[in-house]
C-alpha cells in the first residue's frame, strides 16, 4: 500500500485533548466523483488551531488537519490532471473527514475552484477560510454598492478580506480597529461615537462584526441606519454572551441581526465562491498575502508552526510540501 506523509490529530478518549504528531498513513486511492490533489502548501488558520485543540465537537478522530490548500490534480478525470488548483473546507473536511496537511488529499471533482493564476501556492492557500467567510458575511448582509460598511476587526484576516470585498462591491469602508490605523477606534472609542461624525449622524448600511464582543455588538447596532444591518461571524467563547438591543429604535428604523456560521456549507459551496472570486484576483480588485505576511514550514515542521501559531504574537504559518 502506498503511503505518505501527513500532520494527524489523535485522541486516547473521548475526554482528552488531541495531540498532533507528524506520522506516516496509507495514501488516498482516487474514486469516482473525485480528484486526488498534490498539496503544495496548506494555510494554519485559526480555526485549525481550535480544531487541534478539540474545540469543535464534530470532529472525529483520527483526523489530517488543515482547512484551505492549493496544489495540483494528479489523478482524476484526464481534463482536469495537471490543473492548479486551491480550495476550502465547508463542514467536512479537516473534521469528518481529511484535510490538506499532507502531501496529497482527496476531494470530490466539485470541490475545488483552478488557482488564481497571478497567486502563487502559499498565497492561494492562505485565501480560502478568510474570503469564503467575507463573502458569505456580506451576502447574509445585502451589501451593495453605496452602502456605507463599518467592518469591525477591519485588520484581522476575515476583516480585512471582508474590507476588499465590500471595496470591490462599490462600497463605502470604514475601518474598526483597535488602535488609530483605523477610521474607528474600538479601544478608545467603544461606543462608536465617531460614526456619528463619519456618517453626518445617519448612521451605517451595514456592520460586519468580525470581533463577536457583547458590548460592542450593542455599540454598533445602535449606529446602523434605516434598514441596517449587522452580520456576526463570532461570539465569546467564555462567559456572557447575551446582546441587549434597544427595541423601539430597532423596529422603527427596520434593522435586521444577521448570524453567519460558515460551517454549516459544504466543500462545494465554498468551491463555487472561489471560482468567483478567482477574476478578482487576477484584475487585481482583491490581494492575496504579501511576501513576509506568513511564514513558511515545511510539512516536517507542521507540529512546531502549530505550537508557534498557538502562542500570542507567534505569526501566521502556511504548511508547504
Amino acid at each position: 500500500m502506498a503511503t505518505m506523509q501527513a500532520l494527524h490529530l489523535t485522541k486516547t478518549d473521548a475526554t482528552s485533548p488531541p495531540t498532533l504528531t507528524l506520522t506516516t498513513v496509507p495514501k488516498p486511492t482516487l474514486t469516482p466523483g473525485h480528484l486526488l490533489i498534490k498539496v503544495q502548501a496548506s494555510a494554519i488558520h485559526p480555526s485549525d488551531l481550535l480544531n487541534a485543540k478539540g474545540a469543535f465537537p464534530y470532529t472525529t478522530f483520527p483526523r489530517i488537519p488543515g482547512r484551505d490548500y492549493a496544489g495540483t490534480v494528479i489523478e482524476g478525470p484526464p481534463h482536469l490532471v495537471g490543473t492548479e488548483v486551491y480550495g476550502t473546507s465547508g463542514f467536512t473536511q479537516a473534521f469528518s473527514i481529511d484535510g490538506a496537511q499532507a502531501e496529497y488529499i482527496l476531494v470530490p471533482e466539485d470541490a475545488v475552484a483552478p488557482k488564481p493564476k497571478n497567486l502563487s501556492f502559499v498565497q492561494a492557500a492562505t485565501v480560502g477560510v478568510p474570503f469564503t467567510t467575507a463573502s458569505l458575511v456580506l451576502k447574509r448582509a445585502s451589501a451593495k454598492e453605496g452602502d456605507v460598511v463599518l467592518v469591525l476587526g477591519a485588520n484581522g484576516a476575515v476583516g480585512s478580506a471582508v474590507v476588499q470585498l465590500a471595496k470591490s462591491l462599490g462600497a463605502k469602508v470604514l475601518l474598526g480597529t483597535r488602535d488609530e490605523k483605523g477610521d474607528v477606534n474600538t479601544a478608545s472609542d467603544p461606543e462608536l461615537k465617531k460614526v456619528d461624525e463619519l456618517t453626518g449622524g445617519k448612521g451605517v448600511d451595514v456592520v460586519v462584526d468580525t470581533v463577536g464582543l457583547p458590548a460592542l455588538m450593542k455599540a454598533a447596532v445602535a449606529k446602523l441606519g434605516r434598514g441596517g444591518r449587522l452580520a456576526f461571524i463570532a461570539a465569546p467563547r467564555t462567559g456572557a454572551t447575551e446582546v441587549e438591543i434597544e427595541m423601539v429604535d430597532f423596529y422603527r428604523k427596520e434593522k435586521s441581526l444577521v448570524g453567519c456560521n460558515t460551517l454549516v456549507y459544504s466543500v462545494e459551496e465554498f468551491a463555487a465562491v472561489l471560482r468567483e472570486l478567482r477574476p478578482k484576483f487576477e484584475n487585481g480588485s482583491l490581494t492575496a498575502a504579501k511576501a513576509g505576511e506568513w511564514h513558511e514550514a515545511k510539512l516536517e515542521e507542521g507540529v512546531q508552526a502549530y505550537e508557534k501559531a498557538a502562542q500570542r504574537g507567534g505569526g501566521k504559518f502556511v504548511i508547504v510540501v
